[in-house]
């Protein structure tokens, strides 16, 4: 036959080991250090999408049925084990879990950083996308809540560019690939008290909507 059973082992080893020094150390990283679970996502490639599906309506962009989630808390071996299985694949975060995400025109949102720092005020993991959007990792529950900020801020009927992503959602964690576009990469990178309790969204969302009124 050509290969051994111990010869599948070191194989399967090796891979592993590289995916340890690659993308699988970002996975422990987000599983072991920041409390996130991570699924594993397809890639997209000159427009189509790893899933297989002719008309995929998110080439790149969403979890790969058969991979199992990676959860919060794996340790290095066992995230790097797992994320061996699916080698390439686009590391995903389940929103609505540790967090949710209040998303803007990337420009707004580099201007709403340099605000929030000035004014002191809390921020969270922010992550920016080849597409051009901010996203602001906030506390559980504002996409619920959204509406009802922005109507008590006076906010609601400004016809922001701002919308909140909550249960059911996934963002591409940085550095991987989103739909063919290119990395996703980190304006405000985790921090140890920052990722396990980010803020809650009604101390950004005054600013985040200025910001967008103003852009």
């Amino acid at each position: 036959m050509g290969f051994t059973i111990g010869g599948i082992r070191e194989m399967r080893s090796g891979a592993r080991r590289r995916h340890r020094g690659g993308t699988g150390t970002a996975v422990a990283e987000y599983t072991g250090l920041w409390g996130w679970a991570v699924r594993p996502g397809a890639r997209a490639e000159s427009g189509a999408c790893s899933c297989g599906a002719a008309a995929c309506p998110a080439p790149g962009a969403h979890p790969l049925d058969f991979a199992p989630e990676i959860p919060a808390g794996a340790g290095p071996d066992r995230a790097a084990d797992a994320w061996a299985e699916t080698p390439g694949a686009a590391m995903l975060l389940p929103v609505g879990r540790s967090f949710d995400v209040l998303e803007v025109a990337e420009q707004a949102g580099r201007r709403a950083v340099v605000r929030m720092e000035r004014m002191g005020l809390p921020s969270g993991p922010v992550a920016v996308t080849p597409t051009g959007r901010a996203q602001f990792f906030v506390a559980p529950g504002a996409a619920a809540e959204l509406p009802a900020l922005l109507y008590r801020m006076g906010w609601d009927d400004a016809g922001l560019d701002l919308r909140a992503l909550g249960p059911g959602a996934y963002v591409t964690a940085p550095p991987s690939d989103l739909g063919g576009l290119g990395p996703v990469r980190w304006l405000r990178s985790p921090a140890l008290d920052t990722a396990a309790a980010p803020p809650q969204a009604r101390l950004l969302l005054g600013t985040l909507a200025y910001v967008c009124h103003r852009s």
